[in-house]
């Protein structure tokens, strides 16, 4: 939206009319005494019949129009600029319970999750700020939200698997503290699970309300395969298959305005994680125009100086 960052200078500008009442006053008064003072009839008629010159009053409004372009300019105005786009906080939130051990993705799990958040990343413009969370039983950070997406890719490669179970709604809370952290930006959560919450203190839904109020925008995405795959076997010699929510997912997603993904390889993982970028709606850029105002202020300047002492100048 079009605005001022210091409207309180646009007060000044209700100098310009007055100015140029004062200048229109006082050409009339100047001319009536020149009338009575001469006290030569023909001089009246012949001011009042013929065309008076319409450079001084041209000069004038090149004036008011320079000092008027002085004082938008101060005021600081700006407008949302398409090429120009505010920085987005992108927080990647990412599953490393037991089940991201499996090998159905290429060496495992987690280190094709961890591959194709950094294709992520590496898309990020530059002024985003991007940070990590990991959950399993708990939820940690893994990386601090930070512009210097080397170093948050440096930490996402030192993550190493677990063995707890998976709290999806702390994961979910913690990222949410996480985009938080740094205000006045738009805010992304990017969570990554392929399994079911069974652990934690914050329940997914809760957490998703939350994102909700904030307008936290929730992208998930659901890791698992087209055919099960077996994690173990209990004590009684039974498989263990991984199991994915997808339907809390999808729902985590719908109530945060967000879209939910569904990976069943590596290379749908990278595709999902490379036009993720793309999905983010950032907000177009609220630029300064103050200097569009002083430049068209010098416009005016010279145009006066031009028409004032130019070849045809008005004699003094």
């Amino acid at each position: 939206m079009t605005g001022f960052y210091h409207p309180e200078w646009l007060i000044a500008l209700v100098i310009l009319p007055a100015l140029y009442y004062y200048y229109i006053h006082e050409t009339k008064r100047k001319k009536q005494e020149a009338i009575v003072f001469s006290n030569i009839g023909f001089l009246k008629s012949a001011l009042h019949g013929s065309s008076q010159s319409s450079r001084p009053r041209t000069l004038l409004l090149l004036i008011l129009a320079s000092v008027g372009c002085i004082i938008i300019g101060l005021a600081d105005p700006h407008i949302p600029l398409e090429q120009a786009k505010e920085g987005v906080n992108v927080v990647l939130v990412i599953d490393v319970s037991g089940s991201m051990q499996a090998n159905d993705y290429q060496p495992t799990r987690l280190e094709s999750a961890k591959r194709s958040a950094e294709i992520l990343l590496k898309s990020l413009d530059i002024k985003d700020y991007a940070g990590v969370i990991t959950f399993e039983t708990g939820a940690t950070s893994a990386a601090y939200l930070s512009p210097d997406k080397d170093r948050v890719i440096k930490k996402l490669r030192a993550i190493e698997p677990k063995e707890g179970a998976t709290a999806i709604g702390d994961g979910l809370g913690l990222g949410i503290d996480m985009a938080e952290s740094i205000p006045n930006k738009k805010k992304v959560v990017i969570l990554l699970s392929d399994g079911v919450n069974n652990a934690g203190v914050i329940a997914p839904e809760e957490a998703a309300q939350f994102a909700r109020e904030k307008g936290i925008q929730v992208f998930t995405i659901g890791m698992g395969s087209e055919s099960p795959v077996v994690l173990g076997y209990d004590w009684f010699g039974n498989p263990q298959y991984a199991m994915l929510d997808e339907e809390l997912l999808q729902s985590i997603a719908d109530s945060t305005q967000g879209k939910y993904y569904k990976s069943v390889d590596d290379r749908t993982l990278s595709e999902i994680y490379k036009n993720l970028n793309k999905e983010i709606n950032r907000e177009k850029e609220e630029t300064s125009i103050a200097t569009w105002f002083f430049t068209l202020s010098m416009v005016f300047m010279v145009g006066e100086v031009l028409l004032r002492y130019g070849r045809r100048r008005i004699i003094q």
